[in-house]
């Protein structure tokens, strides 16, 4: 058996949750209550005034004792909301950079996560609100500045965030083609994480490349986690073979 981890991904809306408040350590205590590794980080507020002007990504990782990397997809003067990866094990940032958008911006972030059995190369994103605009996002993190970049050999690749696509969407598809979808490797029933009151949609989604297995996923659901943000964290236990 190899190494398992467990992955999250996590839309936390500026940590003001269902019942309108901000609260950022709430946002940490449901992290916690996952039990996460890894943690993908989508609309994270750093700097800016409706939200208190703190930087929630170091705040939020600063209650998990762990160390956050942050890329702004939306800077304005020193306001910044964009995506974030946490986590306590050993990190290198490989890339932070922008991605076509119509609308509003949207980025991508890369981190190398060493480790003894794989140097695990993990990517966050979340993509626009218009199909053509996440077929072409997707085309570009596919392509070779991302996804399709030279990597070390023992390179194993975790694709996580909110898409903004449902499963039949051809953004999806198209990164489906390459990567395999978590929750669908695991079997089961497929869970929606959006909205968190009453899950419809399966938008939040952890992808894998070739070498990482699934030992099982879950919707994390509690009573906290369905205040706490409009979205739920999705968790994958991947096995690093």
């Amino acid at each position: 058996m190899g190494r398992r981890l467990r992955i999250v991904t996590y839309n936390v809306h500026s940590c003001f949750g269902t019942d309108r408040k901000l609260d950022p350590g709430r946002i940490a205590d449901v992290i916690a209550e996952c039990e996460a590794d890894i943690v993908a980080l989508q609309e994270v507020d750093v700097a800016r005034a409706r939200s208190g002007g703190i930087d929630q990504a170091q705040a939020i990782a600063g209650h998990l004792q762990m160390v956050s990397h942050f890329h702004p997809a939306l800077h304005l003067e020193e306001e910044r909301y964009g995506d974030a990866l946490l986590t306590a094990l050993p990190t290198r940032l490989v890339k932070a950079g922008a991605l076509p958008s119509r609308g509003e911006p949207r980025g991508a972030l890369w981190v190398e996560v060493p480790l003894e059995e794989a140097r695990l190369q993990v990517f966050v994103t979340h993509l626009g609100l218009f199909g053509a605009e996440r077929v072409r996002q997707a085309e570009v993190l596919l392509g070779p500045g991302w996804l399709g970049a030279d990597m070390p050999e023992d390179a194993r690749i975790v694709f996580a965030g909110d898409l903004n696509a449902i499963p039949r969407s051809a953004s999806y598809r198209l990164l489906a083609r390459r990567l395999r979808d978590a929750q669908v490797e695991a079997g089961g029933k497929l869970r929606a994480t959006f909205p968190s009151r009453l899950p419809l949609l399966r938008i939040d989604h952890i992808l894998l490349g070739d070498g990482l297995g699934v030992h099982r996923t879950f919707v994390h659901g509690s009573p906290l986690a369905r205040r706490a943000s409009d979205h739920l964290p999705l968790c994958a236990d991947i096995e690093i073979g």
